[in-house]
């Protein structure tokens, strides 16, 4: 009576998304400005598998089928969606993000009134599938799967009316391979399944039939064939190594991933997407995911890249080390942030401008900082100039003003009148002319040069088996690059890099001692702007870079843990709620990760090697 049953309804599912499909397709062949086939077929197929799943979600609700068939069911919809995601989630990113894959995470919404919503789409549906109370889900699991359907239909009904950009295909294929590797492979994508190689295989080979399809007309060049055969064989090594926990993360970038990725740079238009300028940092003209210019520092200050020189940041560098700067010339930025200790300053909590006081935080690396749109442990800064600013203005800092730093820089006998004048003729000493110096200056601390990152571009074969190693448990196994994502390893999300997340780790008061509770520091709900003062907001943290931290213990906003190990064994237990205390909406999953002492020591000497620090060098 169910299977019968089942298959009435699942039969009905498919019915009415052929004649939807009929009806479209029929439209569509009287419109001049029809989308491309492949496109509009894989859309038509979405919406199909989306509907039986909904189809199966309210039959395992009802009893009528089993767990094993809601998962097939997900799998096939997560398999579809990856053959059009590179499409979907280049051209919206934020409805795709919010309705159809976005992290399980609770997020704010600003648009009204700040509520908190719960997360929906693809990701939160696969890790409910595959939890162990999927039976107790099963009204949740039905209405996400309806909830699902709905949005897509609605982004369908657009995507029916806005004709693709062919001369974007390239961009969009290679961001989708960015997105494979930080996403898709860390199981970032897949957090109940781990379904994460097949996932990209599936990717891979939809992205190939695409990019015959634009080419399909033209004379096949070497390029071309050379497309297609690493196309070929990177979906050939991912059909053959799909173990997700023992799978060569590093052989697969560099054997076929990267050098797919710049080979695709061949067909790039001139063209540039002024969205893409919009959405994204990523710089197109790179070669590799680890190229030193992947991304573009000038998408993240108001300082622009024809304003920028040597001597400008020179200027930067000299105001940088001046301790006149502050109210009391007692302090300057390289006190809290000192060369040798990678632009940190190894205290758990730095030194205040008043005497015998700490500030409530230690200072973060600067290396690198400038690859972020949010800036301070809590977030509270929206620009690198905005953060200079509250250095500035804190009382327990430089507790001055710029109209004070102005004064001094024009009176004193210290060559800075000659220095601006030289750099911006007669405006010379003004506000954002001596923002666009420091920016300068702290945007030139690019640290992408490690051992690890000569090696993953090739320039390099000096580099230990452990450290190779190391890198694969850090994007997979070990669940790092889920939040540390490549190649910053820092919480700014691929593949446009826009936007910093911060987390809830339950960060100890004290190092190895749970007893002593949780650290007392509230994070991002009191860092000052109305919206974010949000229950979720509790105990966050900006997810800083682990590049460098060979020069930047002590570790955490807190600076409570003295070493790596410690930092490393932290995670492995599932940090605060994984030692049995009390954290609200932890975000890093508290079930332990069961690293060996092997695969530890090798996760710390993977970090170890991508420390660059220029200052040493000089």
């Amino acid at each position: 009576m169910f299977k019968s049953i089942s298959f009435f309804k699942v039969y009905l599912v498919v019915s009415s998304a052929f004649l939807l499909e009929l009806f479209i397709s029929f439209d569509f062949k009287n419109k001049e400005d029809l989308q491309d086939a492949f496109i509009q077929n894989e859309l038509l197929k979405t919406y199909k598998v989306f509907s039986e799943m909904d189809a199966i979600a309210e039959m395992y609700q009802e009893g009528e089928v089993t767990i094993e068939n809601l998962k097939l069911s997900v799998t096939k919809s997560r398999l579809q969606f990856k053959r059009i995601e590179f499409y979907l989630a280049y051209y919206y990113p934020e409805y795709v993000k919010k309705h159809i894959n976005g992290a399980p995470l609770l997020r704010v919404e600003f648009e009204n009134a700040t509520s908190v919503l719960e997360p929906e789409g693809l990701q939160v549906i696969d890790e409910l599938v595959y939890s162990d109370d999927s039976l107790e889900q099963g009204n949740l699991i039905y209405g996400l799967t309806k909830r699902l359907k709905s949005k897509y239909l609605t982004l369908y009904d657009r995507l029916y009316a806005d004709p693709i950009q062919k001369d974007n295909s390239i961009d969009v294929m290679r961001l989708q391979l960015i997105r494979i590797f930080t996403l898709g492979l860390t199981g970032f994508d897949t957090p109940g399944s781990l379904n994460a190689i097949e996932e990209a295989k599936v990717s891979l080979e939809a992205m190939q039939s695409y990019f015959k399809s634009l080419y399909s007309n033209q004379p096949a060049d070497e390029n071309y064939k050379g497309c297609l055969t690493l196309f070929s064989t990177s979906i050939t090594f991912l059909n053959d190594n799909n173990n997700f926990e023992s799978f060569g993360r590093l052989h697969f970038l560099k054997n076929y991933l990267d050098p797919l990725y710049k080979e695709l740079k061949y067909f790039q238009t001139k063209n540039l997407d002024k969205n893409l300028e919009y959405i994204s940092a990523w710089n197109r003209d790179s070669e590799s995911i680890f190229d030193a210019n992947f991304l573009n520092p000038y998408s993240y200050t108001e300082l622009t890249k024809s304003e920028d020189n040597k001597a400008l940041k020179n200027l930067g560098e000299k105001l940088f080390y001046d301790k006149r700067i502050s109210s009391q010339n007692n302090m300057s930025c390289a006190s809290c942030h000192q060369p040798e200790k990678g632009f940190a300053d190894g205290l758990s909590k730095s030194m205040s401008s008043i005497q015998g006081q700490t500030v409530l935080r230690n200072s973060p690396t600067l290396l690198n900082a400038v690859y972020a749109d949010r800036y301070f442990y809590d977030l509270r800064a929206f620009s690198l100039e905005q953060q200079a600013e509250h250095v500035i203005f804190n009382p327990s800092e430089f507790n001055t003003g710029y109209n004070s730093i102005l004064e001094k820089l024009k009176t004193e006998d210290n060559g800075y009148q000659k220095d601006f004048e030289h750099i911006f003729g007669k405006k010379g000493i003004t506000r954002q002319n001596l923002s666009k110096a420091l920016s300068s200056y702290v945007l030139s601390l690019s640290s992408f040069n490690s051992e690890f990152d000569k090696y993953a571009r090739g320039e390099t074969e000096n580099i230990s088996e452990e450290v190779k190693q190391g890198f694969n448990l850090f994007m997979g196994k070990a669940n790092c690059a889920t939040c540390h994502f490549a190649p910053t390893f820092s919480g700014l999300v691929p593949p446009f890099y826009n936007e910093n997340e911060s987390e809830i780790l339950g960060v100890l008061n004290t190092e190895n001692q749970p007893e002593k509770g949780v650290d007392a520091d509230r994070g991002r709900i009191l860092n000052g702007i109305n919206k974010e003062e949000v229950w979720i907001y509790e105990k966050s943290f900006k997810t800083t870079t682990v590049r460098n931290t060979l020069y930047t213990a002590p570790y955490f906003h807190n600076g409570a843990y003295s070493s790596l190990e410690a930092v490393v064994e932290f995670y492995n237990q599932g940090g605060g709620a994984g030692l049995g205390l009390e954290v609200v909406n932890q975000t890093l999953p508290a079930e332990p990760l069961l690293l060996t002492e092997k695969e530890k020591a090798n996760l710390i000497l993977f970090m170890k090697a991508l420390s660059d620090n220029p200052a040493l060098k000089k």
